[in-house]
Order: C-alpha cells, then sequence, then structure tokens
C-alpha cells in the first residue's frame, strides 16, 4: 500500500512539473520525442505579378506592387451643393464633386481640388457637411 501511495505522489509530482503555475519547469530528462516541437518556418511564397484591370492603377509601394482601385466619376443629388460648399473651404475643382457611396439617405461626395488635395463631404438626406 506504501508503494502505491508513493507511485501516485510521484505521478502527480510529473504532472505538476511542466504546470506553469505551480512554478515547476519540465524535467530536462524527457526524452526529445514527447517535447514539443518549434513549428517550421512556412516557405517563401513565390511573388506573383498582379496584373491591373481597367480601372485600376499598380502602385510599386517598396515592399512589392499594390493595386489600387479607382472609382468612376458618378454625379449625385447633392453634387451641387458639395461644389459650392467646397468653394467655401479653399476647394476649387473643374472635375466638380462625385458620388463615392450608392444612392440613398446617407451619400459620401469627393471632389479633386486644384492645388492636389481632396474635398470630401457626406450628405444625410440632402443636408451636406465636410468630412475631416
Amino acid at each position: 500500500m506504501k508503494n502505491i501511495r508513493s507511485l501516485g505522489m510521484l505521478v502527480m509530482l510529473f504532472a505538476l512539473a511542466g504546470c506553469s503555475s505551480t512554478g515547476f519547469k519540465p524535467l530536462d530528462w524527457i526524452p526529445a520525442a514527447f517535447k514539443p516541437q518549434p513549428a517550421a518556418e512556412p516557405v517563401a511564397a513565390e511573388k506573383t505579378k498582379k496584373v491591373a484591370k481597367p480601372g485600376e492603377i499598380t502602385v510599386d509601394d517598396g515592399n512589392g506592387e499594390v493595386v489600387v482601385q479607382t472609382v468612376e466619376f458618378r454625379s449625385g443629388t447633392s453634387s451641387a451643393t458639395v461644389e459650392r460648399l467646397a468653394k467655401r473651404f479653399g476647394c476649387n475643382g473643374s472635375a466638380g464633386a462625385g458620388l463615392v457611396t450608392e444612392k440613398g439617405p446617407v451619400e459620401v461626395y469627393r471632389m479633386k481640388c486644384d492645388n492636389g488635395t481632396t474635398f470630401m463631404a457626406q450628405c444625410e438626406l440632402r443636408q451636406c457637411r465636410p468630412m475631416r
């Protein structure tokens, strides 16, 4: 009976040996086959060159080529209002304000300014305000 109790205590000690909450460290004599092995590093995939479709621009950002999608110009219900609002904020543009989102109660417009900046406005039920 004494040997069985000692064996039980020994098994419990081995079980707690790898437990971080007890502060015990894993035993060094455990065979390597039973120790967790570090994961193998993934093989680097070959870089494939992305082909730009119509309406997309390819840009090299130093880490590789990136495809940027462009949005075609669409006028919306509040395009004229956004153009007047943009002039008040110092944005003069010849292209006009284009609708970026789908038509609905809340719309987002974008206007390219002559000085190279972009003016964006959000219109909710035809009440427009500049986006910051």
